[in-house]
């Protein structure tokens, strides 16, 4: 009759659940694929699809994830979005960060810069071929982090290896 509990005894718990997601993540970055963490200004995130959208036609070993903000770094639901956002920098192998024009502004991708080194992660700012913003964001120039226009970021990533 079941132990008791009211749960069914055939759904799994929840750690046999993140456990079974590390998993899968593993597998996909030995079969070449990477999880990369992507930073962006709110301003840029259709630009930021239409990229995302040509990596899948493009079939690059490049998976992309983000938590997409256009909420206030210092609001009153900001410890729980960087909560989050630090998860899935902590489960990512690499952060990209779009540069535009927009990004020197944002203090989202300031944080997530700099959680990322924190974190240990590797860091590349990426930008479109004809649109490389006139002026790069302190984190990015303080930190030496290196640039690259958008084609020649799986090679990059490939190198940090």
């Amino acid at each position: 009759m079941g132990s008791g509990s009211g749960i069914p005894s055939n759904i799994p718990n929840v750690q046999s659940l993140i456990d079974r997601a590390k998993e899968e993540l593993r597998k996909g970055e030995e079969q070449g694929t990477r999880n990369a963490f992507i930073s962006f200004a709110y301003e840029d995130v259709d630009m930021v699809n239409m990229l995302r959208a040509q990596a899948k036609n493009d079939n690059l070993p490049i998976e992309f994830n983000d938590w997409s903000v256009s909420e206030p770094i210092d609001s009153e639901r900001a410890p729980y979005i960087k909560q989050k956002i630090a998860e899935r920098i902590d489960r990512a192998s690499v952060t990209v960060v779009f540069l535009s024009d927009h990004t020197k502004n944002s203090k989202w991708v300031k944080w997530e810069v700099e959680e990322s080194i924190r974190r240990g992660k590797h860091v590349i700012g990426v930008h479109p071929k004809d649109a490389k913003p006139r002026k790069l964001p302190n984190v990015i120039t303080s930190n030496n982090i290196k640039v690259v226009r958008w084609a020649k970021l799986a090679d990059t990533i490939k190198e940090l290896d």
